[in-house]
């Protein structure tokens, strides 16, 4: 899976958590719950919807390290098998 399509999944599980999320207007590069609003059970939500998606387990030692979307989707493609 390419990190394009790792990020369309992310994106999506992203707008079932939160409808008002315009894509468009995220940048990849700055923290994402700030960007979106996400409270703490908000951003546990989207991480569970990527294992669920993407079969790809995220132990809570490693939340921290998921600040923006581009980390998210970089974490994710190393842990795709």
């Amino acid at each position: 899976m390419t990190e394009n399509e790792v990020k369309q999944v992310a994106l999506s599980v992203l707008v079932s958590i939160a409808p008002e999320v315009a894509d468009a207007e995220l940048q990849a590069d700055k923290p994402l719950r700030r960007q979106v609003d996400l409270d703490s059970m908000d951003w546990l939500n989207f991480l569970l919807g990527l294992n669920e998606k993407l079969h790809v387990e995220i132990p809570e030692a490693d939340y921290a390290r998921l600040v923006t979307l581009n980390d998210v989707v970089k974490y994710l493609v190393a842990k795709l098998p």
